[in-house]
């Protein structure tokens, strides 16, 4: 069997029904609790990724899922990243980078002139938020539904086509 790190990246559209897709997401919510008190946690859980206006990613080295992403539409023009998470056994092989070019493509496909996200404030979110600045997102304030949060950081992405 070839290893992982010998197959190329593959993302495609999730339906959240695998089994390796499912305990990631669940290891997701698990982590974001660990570092943020429950109010201040955001991420959503398998039945919201489902949801109408929501499109969710998943990328694979062979059989291995290495990350997931998924994009809510807020309305016509917005968009919002949610669930961004890379297995801690694909760290640093540029999965999360990948899975975010791939969600800015898919969100200027369906139109939208912008992106939103909401991450956190404490130090393990730290590569989170350099990743997103490195592609261009810039820290604004909160945008709806959510409120001014001390373990939150809002960012935002012009993606219009000029």
């Amino acid at each position: 069997m070839p290893h992982a790190h010998d197959a190329p990246l593959e993302i495609r559209d999730d339906d959240l029904t695998g089994s390796a897709t499912r305990a990631l997401i669940a290891r997701h919510l698990a982590g974001m609790h660990e570092d943020s008190p429950p109010e201040s946690v955001h991420a959503l859980g398998i039945d919201a990724l489902t949801g109408p206006g929501m499109r969710v990613w998943s990328a694979w080295y062979g059989a291995e899922l290495a990350g997931v992403a998924a994009l809510k539409r807020l309305d016509d023009e917005r968009g919002e990243l949610k669930s961004m998470r890379v297995d801690d056994r694909f760290l640093g092989r540029g999965v999360g980078r990948a899975l975010l070019r791939h969600a800015i493509a898919a969100a200027r496909v369906a139109g939208l002139s912008s992106l939103w996200l909401e991450t956190g404030s404490p130090d393990s979110f730290e590569p989170a938020g350099r990743l997103y600045a490195s592609e261009g997102f810039v820290t604004c304030g909160p945008f709806p539904p959510y409120v001014e949060d001390p373990f939150s950081v809002f960012m935002t992405l012009d993606i219009a086509q000029r």
